[in-house]
Formats: C-alpha cells, sequence, structure tokens
C-alpha cells in the first residue's frame, strides 16, 4: 500500500530500458526532489523546496499566509478549521498572493476586495463573509505581531445577518423528515433530538460512548492543539435508549452509512439535504435541531443550568435561544388571542342578533 504524500505530486515514466522510474515534486515550488520518501536526503529537498517558497513569496500576500502557517495561533486552530483556511488561503493566492505587503496597507486594497464581497455576496453571501473574514484574520495577526502597521479590512459589513436562534423543528416537521428519510437520516435525527449535540460529535460517536443508560462524549467544537473539549453526559430518553438498543452494531461508530462505514462530513450533508429536500422542509438546518433541544428541555421544565449541562451551549446562548423562542410563542399566543376574541365577538354578535330578533317578534 502506497502511502499518498501530502503536497507531493508523483510521476512515473518509462525508461527506454523498458523500466519504470518513479520521480517526486515539491507542488508548490515544482522542483524535482531527491531519494526515496522517508530518506534524509528526501526530507532534505522538501525542506530545501519549502525555504525556496518562502522566499520566493517574502513580502507578499503568500507569503504573510505561509508565516501565519508557523505561529502559535494556527497550531492552537482545529484540522478541520486548518483546512478551511488553507482554502480559502489558495483562493486568496489566485487573486491577490503576489501583492507587497506595502499595497496590503493602502485602502486601494480595502476597496479591491470589498468591491469582490459586494459582487460574490449577492448570491452567497455567507461564503462571502467567510472569505473575507480569514482574510481579515490573518491581515489582523500581521497588524500586530506581523510586517503590517494596521488591518485595512478591520470593520467590514457583512452580507450575511442571519441569526437561526428562532428556527425550530417543528413536530410536523419531524414526522415529514422521518416518513421520507432512510434509516441512516432518521437515526441522525433522533440522535440530534435527543442529545443537543453537533454534527460532528454525533458523527464522531462510538459505542463506546453509551453505557446503556448514559452516552458520555467530549465536544469537539472547542478542542484546540493541547486542550480538550467539554465533557458531556446525557442520561438517554427512553425512546434514545430503545433506539440504540434496537440497532446492530456494524462498525465502532454508531452513526454510519448503510455499508457501516464512517460517514464523510460531505456526503452527510448531503444525504441530509436531500431527504429535508424530499419530505418539503425548506430552511431548516441539521444545526437547528440543537436550538430545538433546548426548546424542548425548557418545557420540559429544565432551568438554564441543566439545558446546558445536556447541550453544551454558554450560558448566554441558551438564553439567546430561549429568549427568541418566547418571542416567537409569544407571538403566536397573540396570533392565538385574536382568533379567539373574533370567535367571541361574533358568537356575541349572534346571541346579541338573536335576542333582538325574539324580542321583535314579541
Amino acid at each position: 500500500m502506497r502511502a499518498k504524500l501530502s503536497g507531493i505530486n508523483t510521476i512515473r515514466r518509462r525508461l527506454a530500458s523498458g523500466k519504470e522510474a518513479t520521480y517526486y515534486y515539491h507542488r508548490a515550488s515544482g522542483q524535482r526532489l531527491a531519494g526515496e520518501p522517508g530518506s534524509p536526503a528526501f526530507l532534505a529537498s522538501i525542506a530545501e523546496a519549502e525555504a525556496s517558497m518562502r522566499n520566493r513569496t517574502a513580502g507578499t500576500l503568500a507569503g504573510l499566509f505561509r508565516d501565519f502557517e508557523q505561529t502559535a495561533k494556527w497550531r492552537r486552530l482545529a484540522e478541520s478549521t486548518k483546512a478551511e483556511y488553507r482554502r480559502i488561503f489558495t483562493f486568496w493566492d489566485g487573486e491577490y498572493g503576489t501583492c507587497p505587503v506595502l499595497a496590503l496597507q493602502d485602502k486601494a486594497f480595502r476597496r479591491d476586495v470589498l468591491k469582490w464581497h459586494d459582487t460574490f455576496s449577492a448570491d452567497k453571501p455567507r461564503e462571502a463573509d467567510n472569505r473575507v473574514t480569514i482574510l481579515a484574520r490573518v491581515l489582523s495577526w500581521a497588524a500586530k505581531d506581523g510586517p503590517l502597521d494596521v488591518n485595512v479590512l478591520q470593520g467590514f459589513d457583512r452580507a450575511y445577518q442571519g441569526d437561526r436562534s428562532d428556527k425550530i423543528w417543528l413536530p410536523e416537521h419531524v414526522d415529514a423528515f422521518m416518513a421520507v428519510a432512510s434509516p441512516e437520516m432518521q437515526l441522525g435525527l433522533v440522535l440530534a433530538l435527543h442529545t443537543g449535540q453537533r454534527q460532528g460529535d454525533l458523527l464522531r460517536l462510538a459505542w463506546g460512548n453509551y453505557d446503556g443508560a448514559r452516552i458520555t462524549l467530549r465536544q469537539g467544537k472547542s478542542r484546540r492543539a493541547g486542550r480538550e473539549g467539554r465533557l458531556i453526559t446525557i442520561r438517554c430518553t427512553k425512546a434514545l435508549k430503545d433506539t440504540l438498543d434496537g440497532l446492530a452494531k456494524r462498525s465502532t461508530l454508531i452513526l454510519t452509512t448503510k455499508t457501516g462505514r464512517a460517514f464523510k462530513k460531505r456526503y452527510f450533508a448531503d444525504q441530509w439535504e436531500a431527504t429535508c429536500k424530499a419530505a418539503g422542509i425548506e430552511d431548516l438546518h441539521f444545526h437547528d435541531l440543537r436550538g430545538t433541544t433546548v426548546t424542548m428541555l425548557f418545557q420540559a421544565g429544565c432551568n438554564l443550568g441543566e439545558i446546558v449541562a445536556v447541550t453544551g451551549h454558554t450560558l448566554r446562548r441558551a438564553q439567546e435561544i430561549l429568549d427568541k423562542y418566547l418571542a416567537r410563542t409569544s407571538t403566536m399566543a397573540d396570533s392565538a388571542i385574536a382568533k379567539l376574541e373574533n370567535v367571541l365577538e361574533t358568537e356575541f354578535a349572534k346571541q346579541t342578533a338573536k335576542r333582538e330578533a325574539q324580542s321583535d317578534a314579541k
């Protein structure tokens, strides 16, 4: 089995003698690497290629990205966050990678970036915000600890202003989803509703986390290099326990594909989106199930401390969700009262007219 070498291109050529030769190239610099993978000569040639890249991009935006990747701030990021940053770095490399550091401090650079943001955000506001936000974070670091004097992207206006605190899965949404969902998606919904955990944590949830009565897990979103995420213990509802106890253990993981493999994040998201579409569910996401669980626990009589002990929200975030939920239910209550008043007024009017008709008849 050949291991995939990150950042290395492997080229195979058949020589005139008929023998096959394998050559390795450093992808970013294009330099050919000496020796075999893992050998001292190979590692030394990689280091030389990396050094040449740093020298080539020194004093530019691309160089800032490379320098940022050598910092403690970078090392503290989760691996998934690093992958997202690299994706965005690749985009900005293509747009402004050769831009000199001095020009990054000019208002003209800000105008160019925000002009792109205004255009791109017309179709994809969240992605536009994400790309500019990550660029602004690197410039902020460079202004504080690097070669920049100022971060010209500080305080840009975001295109996406959505707050999903009031987005709640109602019983009719759950019923519609379960009616068309595959067993795997049904299990995902049950786990999310009955634990209030994030999608990433549920995709990593193993049978070893379940003792027959409780689920214990360490949340991953707050996990950084050298620091563990929050430890959560959840007593299973009867419905969740019955569901888990009735499942065949096809893997060390609880939530898997139909073939027993671990879900890739993108594949799970695609399956979830397709199920929502088939169920006619619009403007509700998997993440909204966490807020739904908060409101369900509140309706069950749990106080704020008990709620966050299950879901892992901060007290402030849980309160924000409940404030939005209560505002929404207050509006619904006002509507219900208005309808009730209308009925009462109508009935009262009918009764009054009837009495008047009876009086006239006499």
